[in-house]
Formats: C-alpha cells, structure tokens, sequence
C-alpha cells in the first residue's frame, strides 16, 4: 500500500512542501484536515468510534466523518471524498468554521462542515468501530466528564460550536 502525501503547510496554511503521513505525523507538522458532522431531523449528532488500528487517537470518539486533505485537493473535494469513504453519505456541505493548525487540533489546519439528513449511514468497518447519535447535551456531558475519550480537534470543535449555540463554556 501506497503511503499517503500530505501538504505542509505554514501557520498562515499555505502550502511549503509535501511529506509523507508518517513524516506529518512524527514531526507534527502543520497540515490539512476536514470534519463533518452529521445531524439528524432529531438535532442530534453522529459520533464515530475510531477503530483500533488508527494510528493516531485509536478508539477514541470523533466526528461523524473526518480525515486528511490530499496533497493537492481541497477542503471541500476532501470532505466529501471522506464523507462517502467513511459513511457511504453524499449531500450539500455547509462550511461551519476553520481552525488554525497547532497542538490542540493535532497540528491540522481543521474545516469542519455539516449536513442534515436521515440518510442511514454505512460505516466503514476499516475505519469505524462503533456509530451513534448524541444530543448536544450528551456530547456537552461526555466532553465535560471524559475529555480524553474524545480526539483533540473534535473538542475544539465542540468547544466553538457550543460557544456558538448558546450552551455554556467549556475550559480546557
């Protein structure tokens, strides 16, 4: 198997090289990554559990679709590329928000987008362990109670959509 190429990116996210996942990863360098959150008619959120042979964040809870951004891809050709690998789901993203790449996002520069739908999802079984859907306050408890069961950019996203939907802060 071929090993994915990854853009290196600047702070700014323009893009300076081009490296191999495992370089990305063992040397945290800055590069791309979407998220889709998956809401229902219900306004609840599909959450994934990570299978355990992830390398990064193995069995940890994460957003309903996630992955990187190709070298030479865009964000949005990305998430939708990720969207029907991972869940076999296709639909009209809304671009939510992006993060700046650094240690609380595992060094990716991070677009999360939505779609609503009651679609059922197919899961990749390479990818996901488990599937599910969560209120916003369950998600709010179990980010509260149990922080590290979930991967550091789905906090921060969390934490800004919380922010921004009128539930209460949450601290690091």
């Amino acid at each position: 198997m071929v090993e994915e190429v990854f853009d290196v990116c600047d702070s700014d996210d323009n893009v300076v090289g081009q490296a191999p996942r495992s370089v990305v990863h063992a040397k945290n360098l800055l590069h791309r990554a979407v998220h889709i959150w998956i809401w229902n008619s219900s306004r609840e959120l599909l959450i994934q559990q990570r299978t355990a042979s992830k390398d990064q964040y193995p069995h940890c809870l994460t957003s309903s679709a996630s992955g990187h951004v190709d070298s030479g891809e865009d964000y949005l050709t990305a998430a939708q590329r990720e969207l029907k690998e991972e869940l076999q789901l296709s639909g009209q993203l809304e671009f939510l928000i992006k993060l700046p790449a650094g240690p609380e996002t595992a060094y990716e520069h991070t677009v999360l987008y939505e779609l609503v739908t009651d679609e059922p999802p197919v899961p990749d079984p390479d990818e996901i362990a488990d599937l599910w859907f969560e209120s916003p306050s369950e998600l709010m408890n179990r980010l509260q109670q149990t922080p590290e069961r979930l991967t550091p950019p789905f906090r921060q996203l969390f934490r800004w959509w919380a922010e921004h939907n009128g539930m209460s802060s949450l601290s690091e």
